[in-house]
């Protein structure tokens, strides 16, 4: 009897047990059923210094704050990766996949149409063509107003320099990146109409070398000031900027932990924010896609940064109230090239390597 009475309880006992595991797997399960975001870099790297950079702190950050999303990262060597790296996360059944920089593109759109149940989001790229949308509206394009910044850190160059002549070193031509380089000649241009400008197109957003050969350039000819806004291309210009002891203007993010003594300023561009911002939005469902959502100096999409006290205290002063004028609408920013040309006639210079000469 008492041999009987043990086995039932033993049995009862595993009985329970066993439920109590079959609890317990099923509520890891469900904790391990995690939103997925995942993020394609440009072929600049995730380490560019510059908007893949941000964009990854800002998709980190998010997962930080939301430890139920999984946020990760595919790093692009060369073009031919973006549509792998996309595939990548369309097969993890990710709500949301991020590509960084407008060479994407194409590519993002084609993945739209071929998932229609999926989330993209690109930054530097509008589908407001109706050429060029996404039938599913479920592709974003995040921009930004970087004529905004440019032409803040553009009025900090040309009332600070010393020579009168001040560089700029872009990527590759585009609309964005022609916005940028329109932005700084109007600031400069603004601040003093006198100094001369010496521009040129890098080609390329991943060619340090490239980059600090045509700084080097422009030092030698006594530009005392140069704003690199060309992705990891402008690592170079800041490297010559150390060598020469230079200023340096740096690019979508802080870049003065780079070299403290010789960046001036960066013009900010808050990939970290938008990235932020639009996940959060699909994770909590109210995420709308399609369309164009734009980040300027009115909803702190773009800025300029003070780190470093480099700019007297008075230039600060004059470029905040430029800024308030900005966001105001009294001042009125150009660009492109046909804004510019006709507010400052033959003075936007901005050259291609294939033509420097």
């Amino acid at each position: 009897m008492f041999l009987k009475k043990s086995a039932v309880l033993f049995a009862a006992a595993l009985l329970i047990a066993g439920g109590i595991t079959g609890c317990t797997k099923k509520n890891q399960d469900t904790a391990e059923a995690k939103l997925v975001i995942g993020l394609v870099t440009d072929v600049g790297g995730v380490n560019d210094q510059s908007f893949n950079q941000t964009s990854w702190e800002g998709l980190e950050r998010f997962g930080k704050d939301n430890p139920d999303v999984k946020v990760s990262y595919q790093e692009s060597k060369t073009e031919s990766d973006y549509e792998p790296n996309i595939e990548y996360y369309a097969d993890q059944d990710a709500a949301l996949i991020w590509g960084i920089g407008f060479m994407m593109g194409e590519t993002i759109q084609k993945a739209g149409t071929l998932h229609p149940d999926r989330q993209f989001a690109i930054v530097d790229f509008a589908y407001d063509d109706p050429a060029v949308q996404v039938p599913n509206n479920n592709v974003t394009g995040v921009m930004f107003a970087q004529e905004e910044c440019s032409f803040l850190v553009g009025y900090i160059a040309g009332k600070m320099t010393k020579t009168g002549i001040v560089g700029h070193v872009n990527g590759i031509p585009s609309p964005i990146m022609e916005a940028f380089a329109v932005g700084y000649y109007a600031g400069v241009l603004t601040a003093n109409p006198d100094v001369k400008i010496l521009g040129q197109y890098a080609n390329a957003f991943g060619d340090p070398a490239g980059g600090k050969a045509i700084a080097n350039q422009f030092y030698s000819e006594n530009a005392d000031i140069i704003y690199a806004a060309a992705g990891a291309t402008g690592n170079g210009v800041i490297e010559a900027a150390k060598e020469q002891k230079k200023w340096v203007i740096g690019v979508d993010i802080d870049q003065n932990y780079i070299a403290p003594d010789n960046v001036l300023t960066s013009a900010l561009k808050r990939v970290d924010n938008a990235a932020y911002d639009i996940s959060k939005q699909v994770k909590d469902g109210g995420f709308k896609g399609g369309g164009t959502a734009l980040y300027n100096l009115k909803n702190g999409g773009v800025g300029y940064a003070k780190t470093g006290n480099h700019i007297p205290v008075e230039i600060i002063a004059e470029v905040d109230q430029i800024a308030a004028r900005i966001i105001s609408g009294e001042q009125k920013v150009p660009g492109t090239a046909a804004e510019i040309e006709a507010l400052f006639p033959g003075k936007y210079n901005l050259k291609s390597v294939s033509n420097q000469k």
